[in-house]
């Protein structure tokens, strides 16, 4: 026997109040919809006391350029300007322009994502950045996991350091002729060459 309209029907009180929150909601969302719409977006920002309808988002704007920090280290000494630099690689993150781009999804790459924000910001790397090149010099094992290519596999090299780099896809002519994925310009230095004596060393009075 079905049941009847009554008892399957929701209360007129629990319908009006699903009318008025509806309608309330919609309310609400045209000041963050505006929002979104906006040439000046504000990112994380609430636009009511109730926090019901905000804006959200991980970043509140993307860099139209690249930037990547390259280390590299030497087992010469003492440094000049002929010293040999090798590369460290990565990864993940723009290294050497001739390798083809790899996409890691769903895999985060913790280390290559904390290179590309210290490439944006310096700032944000000081609390680690020292303590990576100290390991880099030390060869430590669990740290050269995290790469992809170590330039110093029988012994650690004396000095290491950092060049700061702007990167750009190339061309489709460029990358026929150049077989380049990338094309990169050296922005300055980022880190100065570094030896383990002068890392361990205590800061100067």
């Amino acid at each position: 026997m079905p049941a009847s309209s009554s008892a399957t029907a929701p209360p007129q009180w629990f319908a009006g109040l699903v009318v008025v929150f509806t309608a309330a909601v919609l309310l609400l969302s045209y000041w963050p919809a505006r929002n979104l719409l906006s040439s000046h977006q504000r990112m994380n920002m609430s636009f009511n006391p109730f926090h019901l309808v905000n804006t959200y988002g991980a970043f509140g704007s993307i860099c139209r350029t690249r930037r990547e920090v390259v280390i590299e280290g030497t087992d010469e000494s003492p440094i000049t300007e002929q010293t040999v630099w090798k590369a460290y690689e990565f990864k993940g993150k723009p290294g050497d322009p001739r390798r083809l781009p790899r996409q890691w999804a769903p895999y985060h790459l913790r280390l290559d994502w904390l290179m590309w924000f210290a490439a944006i910001s310096p700032g944000y790397a000081l609390p680690w950045m020292t303590p990576f090149l100290n390991r880099l010099l030390r060869n430590d094992p669990a740290t050269l996991k995290l790469l992809r290519h170590n330039p110093f596999p029988q012994s650690p090299p004396r000095y290491v350091r950092a060049q700061l780099y702007q990167y750009r896809f190339t061309t489709v002519a460029e990358l026929r002729r150049d077989r380049a994925w990338w094309h990169r310009t050296l922005i300055g230095r980022y880190v100065p060459p570094m030896s383990l004596r002068k890392v361990a060393s205590p800061p100067a009075d």
